[in-house]
């Protein structure tokens, strides 16, 4: 996997069209890790690359009228099967984070990156999933210098009033020993 142009050269990128610029390109110093499935709980199609893209079928399912006015997007999305998509470029502010503090720091979008892994808060994550995070990670850390294991967190961490992702399932111990 490499890093260039802060684009991920071997994955699909598709432009979502929710980011804008950072205040300070240079500030990139967070990982945040998170969870999302669309309809809930259910995993495959390409409901969540629709989301991000802002073209979300909304009469698909119940649920999806709940989040129609929504405007988000990730740095990247780790689908069940270790596939990887980027939908922002590193430089730039994905909205995946929201109201959100680290360490006393505001607004996470500012300076963190975005990894969205397709599941839910109570299930476990798929060994593919791990691997696709584990390479990603190492190389956004290389690409990235201000960014270490200290820093890297779930969105839970930093908006824990409003978020639970990703989840008790998700193995922070072996996340972190691979990375």
């Amino acid at each position: 996997m490499e890093i260039d142009n802060h684009l991920v050269k071997e994955v699909k990128f598709l432009k979502s069209p929710n980011f804008n610029n950072r205040p300070a390109e240079e500030n990139i110093s967070l990982i945040v890790i998170h969870s999302i499935s669309l309809p809930p709980k259910q995993y495959g199609g390409s409901y969540v690359e629709e989301f991000f893209l802002n073209n979300l079928n909304i009469s698909d399912h119940e649920s999806f009228k709940e989040i129609k006015d929504l405007k988000v997007s990730s740095h990247l999305y780790i689908k069940r099967d270790g596939e990887i998509i980027q939908f922002v470029p590193f430089n730039k502010r994905a909205w995946h984070a929201g109201d959100s503090v680290f360490k006393g720091v505001p607004n996470c979008n500012d300076f963190s990156i975005g990894i969205e892994l397709e599941g839910a808060d109570d299930d476990i994550f798929t060994e593919e999933q791990y691997n696709s995070l584990v390479s990603a990670t190492k190389e956004i850390i290389k690409k990235y210098p201000l960014i270490s294991k200290d820093n890297i967190t779930g969105h839970s961490e930093i908006a824990p009033n409003r978020k639970t992702d990703p989840g008790n399932k998700f193995d922070w111990e072996k996340y972190l020993k691979l990375v």
